[in-house]
């Protein structure tokens, strides 16, 4: 077994800053060259710190606060420019990171483009919707309009 900290969360193994056992070939073929986790020794305990208070900088604190994200990014007017045909097709789509990008220009708070979730590909001029997971609980869906760049 081998004890790593890990320094992005990983899922079924745990969040950024925790100290986990994984079996060797995991951590050493997986974990390490991914960069999600790094060796642990007395030296990396104190590095724990500095990413926990990075994260928690970063997360949603509680259902109130992502009640609170959620009225705020809901009332923004989001638009994503894309590149499109002169029917109005994208070339290519509108992608999670495109929206989380659209979102902070918008004025709203940063987002992490692995919640942004859409119901089915962007792939057209107008206007569509995207769900955000602010938190278990808590999903805002976030109304944007895509325009011809």
């Amino acid at each position: 077994m081998m004890k790593l900290i890990l320094t992005s969360t990983v899922d079924k193994l745990g969040i950024a800053g925790d100290v986990v056992e994984v079996k060797d070939g995991y951590g050493r073929n997986f974990l390490l060259p991914q960069g999600k986790a790094i060796r642990w020794t007395r030296g990396t305990e104190k590095q724990i710190e500095g990413i926990k208070r990075a994260r928690d900088a970063r997360e949603v604190r509680g259902v109130e606060h992502a009640q609170e994200l959620r009225s705020q990014i809901e009332g923004l007017k989001v638009t994503v420019a894309a590149r499109a045909s002169e029917a109005g097709h994208l070339f290519g789509s509108v992608t999670a990171a495109d929206l989380a990008l659209a979102v902070k220009k918008a004025g709203g708070p940063t987002v992490d483009k692995r919640t942004v979730s859409f119901p089915k590909p962007v792939k057209s001029v107008g206007t569509h919707t995207a769900a955000i997971k602010l938190h278990q609980a808590v999903t805002a869906h976030v109304p944007f309009e895509v325009v011809a760049q």
